[in-house]
């Protein structure tokens, strides 16, 4: 029986070789990684946190890098510290000042997953003149979704758990596989959790995954909000969290949207334009509004509700498909272009500045929006300018009355108090003109007692249908 030797590989010239160690013991190192860790004069590991670590040691001399964490209060001025250090040692070498040879700095899983310092020492070795290769080996991604039995190739995402936890709504796509990585701590699950829930049921069931890829792997399945009710986490815990139910996406309307406007689709919808969807938005718009009115008898509509803002959220689905296909816009545009404005109107949420109340926000969103008429060259708008002239009757009057008063130009209380004077006016002179001031005076009553008349007759003739059909 004859024995096999394994074949010298040939590493590109390096300065420094950043090794990954893959997701448990030796035989996760990469031949050319392990090539790299024999011939390097300085090993140097970004922990000692790995299964592997105490194995390597019987090897070679390693020196790690765990004591700085407990110098910094931030991680981010620990991989700083040890960039700094690695590319230093790089240089010694490379500078004769020490013995000759290569600087390997070792990493867990795969150096570019996950992995911050990968980034900042090779920024840093650039900005010194040395040079860096990257070696890496399997990360926690593949034995990750092996233990849950899904291929990443029919669509995946994986995030940080950091970075979605510092978000409100989570920045994910909820018709593909999530694979959340580095929930190292209960109190970091727990603000995951909170995220996931403005996407995911709590009854949604996800699964811890404990030492993907080691001997010690083990997963269990949870509810979502029960996620955090356990203590069992560190730096070699993930959470996989399924897909919602079919077409529970924005993206998956987008597309059905898309397959209808095909030549393979519909008629009708290949026929839409931004012109004929128009009124269909007006009348969508409406039966939101009622479906939410009939709550007003306290009556729980929200499966209408749900329908009908579905029906509504069509409309701009196939507006910016249409668009899309014009070569116009696309959705990407919309949205950021919203999420700008959001920003930008918002500097006390976003910015430093400092609000005392509401009636400040309002003022500072009048200032903001003349800077930006100004910043695209359109003149300044009147005061009473800027009501969409499709408006309901009373709903415009409303607007109208707020902008009329901030421009010193209404006193509502007085048209509120001429209530009396035109409902006589009216009666001995019944005329459009005469009815108009009547309801215009409604609408200035409505508001002093913080109430609006398009709300509120719209929802008494719900109430009444709904009293005389029950």
């Amino acid at each position: 029986m004859s024995t096999h030797q394994w074949p010298t590989i040939a590493l590109p010239a390096a300065n420094i070789y950043i090794v990954g160690l893959g997701p448990s013991g030796m035989t996760d190192i990469s031949l050319a990684g392990w090539q790299a860790l024999q011939q390097a004069t300085h090993v140097m590991l970004r922990t000692e946190r790995h299964t592997s670590v105490a194995e390597l040691r019987t090897y070679m001399e390693c020196i790690s890098f765990d004591h700085l964490y407990e110098a910094h209060d931030e991680f981010a001025d620990v991989y700083a510290e040890i960039a700094t250090q690695v590319v230093a040692q790089a240089e010694a070498v490379a500078e004769g000042k020490d013995v000759s040879g290569s600087v390997a700095y070792v990493v867990p899983g795969h150096p570019w997953i996950g992995e911050m310092t990968t980034l900042l020492v090779k920024e840093k070795a650039a900005a010194a003149g040395l040079s860096v290769s990257v070696l890496g080996s399997m990360s926690f991604i593949e034995p990750s979704f092996a233990a849950v039995g899904v291929d990443a190739m029919d669509g995946s995402q994986i995030v940080d758990g950091m970075l979605l936890a510092q978000q409100h709504h989570p920045q994910i796509e909820p018709a593909l596989p999530l694979l959340i990585a580095q929930v190292y701590a209960g109190w970091l699950a727990s603000d995951i959790k909170l995220a996931l829930l403005n996407v995911y049921l709590p009854e949604h069931e996800v699964t811890v995954i404990h030492a993907a890829g080691s001997a010690d792997e083990r997963t269990e399945s949870v509810f979502l909000h029960q996620l955090d009710h356990g203590d069992d986490f560190d730096h070699l815990t993930s959470l996989y969290v399924p897909p919602v139910e079919a077409y529970g996406s924005f993206s998956a309307l987008q597309e059905i949207v898309s397959h209808l406007r095909s030549p393979k689709g519909c008629p009708w919808d290949q026929e839409q334009t931004l012109q004929s969807l128009r009124y269909d938005l007006l009348s969508e718009c409406a039966e939101v509004l009622e479906a939410i009115d009939m709550e007003a008898d306290g009556q729980d509509n929200t499966d209408h509700i749900v329908e009908e803002l579905g029906d509504l959220l069509l409309t701009p689905a196939m507006m910016i498909q249409i668009a899309a296909e014009e070569g116009r816009f696309q959705l990407a545009d919309v949205t950021r272009g919203i999420v700008q404005k959001l920003i930008r109107r918002h500097p006390h949420v976003f910015a430093d500045t400092s609000v005392s109340g509401v009636d400040e926000v309002y003022a500072n969103w009048d200032e903001i929006k003349a800077q930006e008429r100004a910043e695209k060259g359109k003149a300044p708008r009147g005061p009473l300018d800027g009501i969409p002239a499709a408006l309901p009757a009373l709903e415009k009057a409303r607007s109208l009355q707020s902008k009329a008063a901030k421009a010193n130009l209404l006193d509502r209380s007085q048209v509120a108090e001429s209530i009396t004077e035109r409902m006589t006016n009216f009666r001995e002179a019944a005329s459009e003109e005469s009815l108009g001031a009547l309801l215009w005076s409604m609408v200035a009553l409505a508001k002093q007692a913080d109430l609006n008349a398009e709300d509120a007759l719209r929802a008494y003739t719900v109430h009444f249908r709904h009293k005389h059909t029950a």
